[in-house]
């Protein structure tokens, strides 16, 4: 199983430090189908749960565990990666939320 991020996501970006596989990436914020929230690659998480303490709107959930009204959340984390753009070289500092 993976771990996924919800609409909960105020895209503070402290998931992407703490993951150890790097398998957590920002949808590009002028990318109007993917720049809300940020993605776990659920074919490289290993599960470790390392972003979810630090994650401060508490958006990031075992699959198993996402709440009812974030189920959607579940497919869109997998398109991201599927059809969507997927792993990007992008700046963190500039795709986090103004703090």
């Amino acid at each position: 199983m993976t771990h996924i991020i919800t609409a909960l996501c105020t895209r503070q970006g402290d998931c992407v430090e703490v993951c150890p596989v790097d398998c957590i990436v920002p949808g590009a914020k002028d990318d109007p189908d993917w720049g809300k929230y940020f993605y776990i690659d659920p074919d490289t998480c290993i599960d470790c749960g390392a972003c979810v303490p630090v994650c401060p709107p508490e958006a990031i959930f075992p699959e198993e565990d996402v709440p009812a009204e974030y189920e959607a959340d579940i497919k869109m984390n997998y398109d991201y990666f599927g059809e969507g753009p997927g792993y990007w070289d992008f700046d963190l500092e500039e795709e986090r939320a103004a703090r």
